[in-house]
């Protein structure tokens, strides 16, 4: 069995809109670097591409955002559980190791953001980063776009809120800081573990627990507000330390929490199922049987509403146990809203220019 070394998916998986099957052969084993026998280092690469636009409107009633955007498609923190694999299919790739080594850059993101919050129509909105991929991801060191615009919604006293799991955040510390003085910016911070051996095999190329925690602790010394998101909490993984995790957060200084429960939608399912039988095999099959248990006997459920906090027996034990966190370790706290006013402010001044 072959094992790609810090990866996530072990697998490639076939993009379903295609007509030919992806074999690791080719040009993916040209993708690769052979360190040992059956460990193969799977290179990442990076490919500029020009949307035409960058802000999307959400739909969806329970995701808790009504605009987001995403400088990067694919990312390469290789998350086994993660959503958005699924979306890699659209852009010709597939959800398998081709998300978190084939990383699509939008070098244009801060240009097409500037467009459309200067339309004349256009009202303020916290415009959330990351509702897909990382926008804080190791392809943002080297390319800087979530700084280019961080400094557009400064410049234009826009409100933003920024989902990552990645400590670079506070590469942008002077920006968040100039942001927060008028109350146009909050963080959410994803932490699913306390444990790191539980993050390497979850999350091979994220920040460590340690670090996150600090950027908590840095990001609310400086008075950013930060939210953080237990994401996905999953049976038998990490369910058990939900108590544990909202005291450390909470003590970090976070003035709130949330959480998802698992739920593995599209190609996530096979390829969860191949990676916990390579690296839980002892408790792969319980942990898929409660999963399902969570969402009447599937691997994911649709339903709004009821698709983030699941059901049954097992859902509504880690339901109560959230609740009961926020209720101990979160009483007396609230993330603030957003202003929004600015902005409007701001593009009546120039009006009056002409």
């Amino acid at each position: 069995m072959q094992k790609h070394k810090g990866r996530g998916a072990q697998l490639s998986v076939n993009n379903r809109f295609s007509k030919l099957r992806h074999e690791l052969r080719g040009d993916f084993l040209d993708h690769c670097v052979k360190e040992q026998e059956n460990v193969l280092k799977v290179k990442t690469t990076y490919k500029e591409v020009h949307p035409k636009t960058i802000v999307n409107k959400i739909t969806s009633p329970d995701v808790g955002m009504e605009y987001s955007m995403n400088p990067y498609q694919g990312c390469e923190h290789g998350c086994i559980y993660c959503y958005a694999r699924n979306t890699h299919e659209y852009w010709g790739y597939g959800p398998g190791l081709d998300f978190e080594s084939r990383i699509l850059v939008k070098r244009n993101a801060a240009r097409l953001l500037e467009s459309q919050i200067r339309k004349k129509s256009w009202q303020a909105s916290t415009i959330v980063m990351s509702g897909n991929t990382d926008c804080y991801q190791p392809a943002e060191k080297k390319f800087k776009i979530t700084r280019e615009c961080l400094e557009v919604f400064l410049k234009y006293r826009h409100p933003v809120g920024i989902i990552t799991k990645n400590a670079l955040v506070l590469r942008d510390l002077d920006l968040l800081k100039a942001l927060n003085k008028h109350g146009l910016v909050a963080v959410h911070i994803s932490i699913t573990s306390l444990s790191e051996k539980t993050r390497r095999l979850l999350e091979p190329r994220t920040a460590t627990i340690q670090r996150r925690l600090n950027t908590v602790q840095t990001l609310s010394r400086h008075g950013i507000p930060v939210n953080v998101m237990m994401a996905p909490i999953i049976p038998s993984i990490n369910s058990h330390e939900i108590l544990n995790m909202a005291k450390a957060v909470s003590e970090a200084g976070a003035l709130s929490m949330g959480h998802t429960m698992v739920r593995l939608n599209g190609a996530i399912g096979h390829i969860f199922y191949d990676w916990i039988k390579k690296n839980i095999p002892d408790r792969a099959n319980r942990v898929m049987r409660q999963i399902e248990s969570c969402h009447g006997g599937n691997l994911n459920d649709s339903r709004f509403g009821i698709r983030m906090r699941g059901e049954g027996k097992i859902a509504n034990q880690i339901n109560d146990l959230i609740k009961l966190s926020k209720k101990k370790y979160f009483k007396d706290k609230k993330l603030p809203k957003l202003n929004t006013e600015l902005h409007a402010n701001y593009k009546d001044d120039q009006l009056k220019l002409f």
